[in-house]
């Protein structure tokens, strides 16, 4: 009988310590942490003779990179007040005389700003041989292809892609990326000593640049205010500098003095004067970041 007893408690340990072995050995589910948001990064990068504010904006993420035009000009603050943006780069370029775009605006696939209505642009005898040019400059789009946003950069006489919609879009120029084309878009004639735009000389700029996962770039580069009059950035080397944020297309904006960035409740100016003060220009247009 003691036998049977001990044979019974020694199947019983046995039978315990399998059940404990196959729940030891089987395997836990893992746990996958959520990923972060994608959210815009901010950074700051000193140059040698100028300081670059970075905004990146991540493809497919809940913001939105649009164009907005005032009927008046205003600073980048005012049009942060206005509509409630997390992030404010100006844009286009426009005549501080008549306060009139020099750029084209399309705002929800509506023309609302053409710069052949501008009379003291068309008008010009010293830009008639450029007007061509003048107005077929590029522009940042977005556009709608389905259901999926798409930003790219073009000249305004591009149609849109097969299957996309133009939604927003706005002008300025040269290229950047792939490619500088200055000469092109008439800021340069070589032949007549013409450069609009101070190419080579140091300066405030602004750029918008789209990298080739579809994540936009905004930059604003600023003069240090210890060099007012030697600092700030050649647009050959901004085409340098967008490059080695990433971008793959990339256009330049209204600069010198419009050169102007609204982030966090914290404006950053480009122009400084010879007193090393920043000059805070109004201007007619700008990119808004949104939370769509």
């Amino acid at each position: 009988m003691r036998k049977i007893k001990l044979l019974a408690l020694i199947l019983i340990s046995l039978a315990m310590v399998l059940w404990f072995n196959l729940r030891s050995s089987t395997p836990s589910i893992p746990t996958i942490a959520a990923s972060p948001p994608k959210t815009i990064r901010y950074l700051e990068r000193t140059l040698p003779q100028s300081i670059a504010h970075i905004l990146l904006i991540p493809a497919n993420s809940r913001f939105l990179v649009t164009p907005v035009l005032s009927e008046k000009v205003a600073t980048v603050e005012e049009f942060a007040q206005k509509h409630q943006a997390a992030a404010i780069l100006n844009a286009g370029f426009f005549d501080p005389a008549n306060q009139k775009t020099t750029s084209y605006v399309v705002i929800q696939g509506k023309l609302i700003a053409d710069p052949k209505e501008n009379e003291r642009l068309v008008n010009n005898p010293n830009l008639k041989p450029y007007l061509g040019q003048i107005l077929n400059r590029t522009e940042f789009r977005r556009y709608l292809c389905g259901q999926a946003i798409r930003y790219s950069i073009v000249l305004h006489s591009q149609s849109p892609p097969a299957g996309c919609q133009l939604v927003d879009a706005i002008g300025a120029g040269p290229r950047l990326l792939p490619e500088l084309t200055l000469v092109k878009e008439g800021f340069v004639d070589n032949a007549n000593k013409r450069d609009a735009l101070g190419s080579n000389q140091p300066n405030a700029r602004t750029a918008v640049g789209i990298t080739r996962d579809g994540s936009v770039v905004l930059v604003m580069v600023a003069q240090k205010p210890s060099a007012p009059s030697t600092s700030g950035i050649s647009l050959p080397a901004l085409a340098d500098l967008m490059k080695t944020l990433g971008a793959e297309q990339a256009m330049n904006l209204d600069g010198g003095s419009s050169s102007s960035l609204y982030y966090k409740g914290k404006t950053f100016y480009g122009k400084v004067d010879l007193e090393g003060n920043s000059i805070k220009r109004p201007v007619k247009s700008v990119l808004l970041v949104q939370e769509n």
